[in-house]
């Protein structure tokens, strides 16, 4: 059997990694990289960290609008694929690459297995979601990472025969690599108060003036003697940034450039709060026990809620002020939570399902 995977952008590299070693002694594999994100800090500190081998082909398609983007994938994924046809294609999450590569193989017969399938956060006006749907319809096999997964793809007519439980591959990585994360200094020289670890990327906060505006006033009103607050910035959000002239608001934050995988694990286990709009930064501090507070209106990792610290506050300064001094002082320490099949072991379970499809 030969498999095809295709990772484009870094949350898909965390997902990838822990398949493609269950994977190892049991198929011929191919990487593919869409070059999504393409830079050191975005894409090649990310295939060192985890262990990830060198993509067998890159398709270089870099940045641009959905539509340009997702375009240029199908395109180049379509040579890709026809000069070396695999058995399967293997898609991560919800990036424009996902759903270019999942569209793709469907129109060329080969079948696409979707880890990561069957989140939902109702809101169409995200491109993630609308990502999501679309992949979950042409795939021929949906690994879910949460239990409610399955009740969200019978609802929209998939079968059960395609679905299964197999858990959250994202928490595989975490899990392999906590120890080292553990041992690791922080990235930055901080000072001995609790600090706030702050991630932006999505449209709806950093692609409208007024909401990035508030949250950049919040940030500033917290940082002081008695909080830090650590602000790795997005590419994107850097741009937005300097475009409406709201860098300078922070410089009472402790500003840097995107971190690795394992430095960013570092202070996110050690951050008294996480303030951010990742969907895998949710994951990971629920798994962790880390309080989360997640700027957007609604999530489609309802398990981050229910089982973790997660919960969901507008990009309003004043709520953002008010939700970060309730959980700091909240003197409560939560121990981390058991969260079904979030385990370490979901790429196994991957692994055992193409094991039977193979024999």
């Amino acid at each position: 059997m030969k498999i095809a995977h295709v990772i484009g952008a870094r949350p898909n590299f965390m997902k990838a990694a822990p398949v493609v070693r269950a994977l190892l002694p049991l198929v011929v594999q191919r990487l593919i990289h869409t070059g999504q994100h393409y830079d050191r800090a975005m894409s090649e500190v990310f295939f060192t960290e985890l262990g990830l081998p060198t993509p067998d082909v890159n398709l270089g398609v870099g940045s641009g609008s959905h539509a340009a983007q997702t375009a240029q994938v199908m395109l180049q994924f379509e040579r890709s694929l026809i000069a070396e046809r695999p058995d399967w294609i293997i898609v991560y999450g919800d990036v424009n690459s996902t759903l270019a590569a999942a569209l793709v193989g469907s129109k060329l017969g080969i079948p696409v297995a979707h880890v990561e399938a069957g989140l939902r956060s109702y809101d169409r006006t995200m491109p993630e979601e609308v990502n999501r749907v679309l992949t979950d319809q042409v795939a021929e096999l949906l690994f879910t990472s949460e239990e409610q997964g399955a009740p969200n793809l019978r609802r929209e007519g998939v079968a059960d025969a395609k679905i299964h439980f197999v858990g959250n591959v994202m928490i595989d990585t975490l899990v392999r690599l906590l120890p080292e994360a553990e041992r690791r200094p922080l990235p930055l020289p901080l000072g001995h108060v609790p600090f706030v670890l702050v991630t932006l990327h999505r449209a709806g906060n950093v692609d409208h003036r007024d909401t990035l505006t508030e949250i950049v006033a919040a940030l500033g009103q917290l940082a002081g003697d008695e909080l830090e607050i650590v602000f790795p910035i997005h590419p994107r959000t850097r741009a937005r940034l300097v475009d409406w002239q709201l860098l300078q608001e922070l410089s009472c934050c402790r500003i840097a450039e995107p971190l690795g995988y394992l430095d960013f694990l570092a202070l996110q286990m050690r951050a008294a709060l996480v303030l951010t709009d990742s969907g895998g930064v949710q994951e990971e501090t629920a798994y962790l026990g880390v309080p989360c507070l997640t700027l957007r209106p609604n999530t489609e990792r309802p398990a981050t809620i229910v089982y973790g610290r997660n919960r969901l506050i507008p990009g309003e300064r004043q709520a953002i002020v008010a939700g970060v001094k309730r959980v700091l002082d909240d003197s409560i320490a939560a121990k981390p939570p058991s969260i079904p099949l979030w385990d370490g072991h979901a790429a196994e379970r991957i692994a055992a399902v193409f094991a039977r499809l193979a024999a």
